[in-house]
């Protein structure tokens, strides 16, 4: 299902809310896709990328980002 409005989501090691992900990625948020059954969303849409949530768990349960431009033309070479 995709949000337009921002669902909290948390790893053993962080707690993620709307503002604490927009600092850390510096972009501001659009929507996100949340999988039935899931806690944590499996990607998530800013103004200039679209971030793929890689769950990483060993001894922890954490995530990743991933981060893909929405526009190419904005890659500065």
């Amino acid at each position: 299902m995709i949000l337009t409005c921002w669902k909290d989501f948390g790893t053993d090691s962080e707690y993620y809310t709307q503002m604490l992900f927009e600092k850390q990625l510096e972009d501001r948020f659009e929507a996100l896709y949340l999988e039935e059954g899931k806690e944590i969303p499996s990607y998530i849409w800013t103004e200039r990328y679209v971030i793929i949530v890689k769950t990483n768990t060993r001894m922890i349960n954490d995530v990743s980002f991933i981060k893909y431009p929405r526009n190419p033309s904005s890659i500065f070479f």
